[in-house]
């Protein structure tokens, strides 16, 4: 049946099943893109196209397009590549097509959706390795980066007056060095000082992290307090987890900051503590909370977690294996863990499936990633008996996964009845 889906006809209404059961109904822009891009995932974000407010941003959806806009634009191009879930991406949209159309006619700004894998030969050209990544253009010569990611539009605008380069940072002086009452441990002398003393507080941090900023005059505060006491109820220590990497491994810090607590040598798990008061206050009391959450691997599920060490002869062994490559503190990983989790679950019986999983934060790893041509989280390969057969980039659900690998199995059983017919 052809339906005419023209704003002029007010009969027809669209609805959405899942499962066999209503989902929605259909309220987003009627185009080809629109609803292909509702189809490939029912729950997510609408197109930034499909916002009246970017009607002034040129939206690119391909190689092709991208290429030919710089070639034929004479106006300056400033480029945003970006991923639909990104928060930070989200956060500057509207200050971008808000300056979009203030700038109208006298500069191009751009959009372009790349977390796809057929888009990574323009990452690697422009040095995509976040997101956003905002690249300008002046007769399609890439120039620099506009690295400014909490700009308004005003800041957008007055920056086009006169287009810079992005500044080279003054490093930072690291907080070992700054001096001060808080102790600052390494990989090497950690476990003879929390030997040597009995009850600790551990803050592993990083210095890029903007809480840990926030965080560290009042722990710095605590410690000169009850470092400064006659009977000191004990020491607080801080460590750099982007230099001590083994620590950081070894007790599965996942994001920042995160604090630790030792007793006696013995590792406590620690409520949210954030200020002066609260470090001191539970310090002369500490009370030992519930223990944290497993790490991923710890937990008892039906994923297989490999390593470089084993994850050539794993896969061998499996005719269609899914392996999800990640980092423990990416969000976007998080969120889909339980999803990909689920999915292992229901194939756990099929022996020709595997649903695997490679922390590629942790260092046994990271050649293995770097193989795999792993470059942001999460990733996802399949593999057809330990060889690479594609990348899976479409729907990071529970039901995307299932589908793609019910679909496997399906030509399995269907390629297997020919053959019995032929015999």
């Amino acid at each position: 049946m052809k339906v005419d889906l023209s704003a002029k006809d007010k009969k027809v209404e669209l609805f959405h099943y899942q499962d066999g059961a209503f989902h929605t109904e259909y309220n987003r822009a009627v185009t080809f893109k629109s609803v292909v891009a509702f189809l490939k995932d029912p729950k997510g974000p609408p197109l930034w196209e499909e916002d009246p407010g970017a009607k002034d941003v040129v939206h690119i959806d391909n190689e092709k397009d991208f290429r030919r806009l710089l070639k034929k634009e004479e106006k300056p191009i400033l480029m945003m590549f970006y991923a639909s879930w990104c928060s930070v991406c989200k956060r500057i949209m509207p200050h971008f097509q808000k300056a979009a159309t203030q700038l109208r006619g006298l500069f191009v700004l751009a959009g372009m959706n790349v977390y796809s894998s057929e888009f990574e030969n323009i990452k690697e050209e422009y040095s995509v390795h976040g997101y956003p990544t905002i690249c300008y253009f002046e007769k399609g010569r890439f120039l620099f980066q506009y690295d400014s990611y909490g700009s308004t539009a005003e800041d957008i605008v007055e920056w086009l007056k006169n287009p810079q380069p992005p500044q080279p940072q003054v490093p930072e002086t690291p907080w070992a060095d700054e001096g001060g009452s808080v102790y600052h441990l390494t990989d090497e002398d950690f476990d003879q000082f929390v030997k040597e003393h009995s009850s600790v507080l551990v803050l592993f941090h990083a210095p890029w992290c903007g809480h840990c900023k926030k965080m560290k005059p009042e722990f710095e505060n605590a410690a000169e307090v009850l470092h400064g006491e006659a009977d000191s109820s004990g020491v607080l220590a801080a460590v750099d987890a982007t230099v001590n990497k083994a620590l950081a491994e070894r007790f599965h810090i996942s994001e920042f900051p995160t604090l630790k607590y030792f007793k006696n040598g013995e590792k406590y798990a620690v409520p949210a503590l954030r200020t002066k008061k609260s470090f001191i206050e539970w310090m002369q009391n500490p009370e030992s909370p519930p223990p944290p959450e497993p790490a991923w691997e710890e937990q008892q599920t039906s994923v297989v977690h490999l390593a470089g060490d084993n994850f050539r002869d794993t896969l061998k062994r499996k005719k269609h294996a899914l392996v999800m490559f990640y980092a423990p503190w990416c969000p976007h990983c998080k969120k889909v863990i339980p999803h990909f989790t689920a999915t292992a679950d229901a194939f756990k019986d099929d022996r020709k499936i595997a649903c695997a999983a490679v922390d590629c934060i942790k260092e046994k790893n990271q050649d293995l990633c770097q193989q795999e041509a792993i470059k942001a989280y999460p990733t996802f390969h399949y593999y057809h008996y330990g060889k690479f057969a594609e990348k899976y980039d479409t729907n990071p659900t529970e039901l995307g996964f299932t589908s793609f690998i019910r679909t496997l199995r399906e030509g399995d059983h269907e390629r297997l009845g020919k053959k019995k017919e032929e015999l």
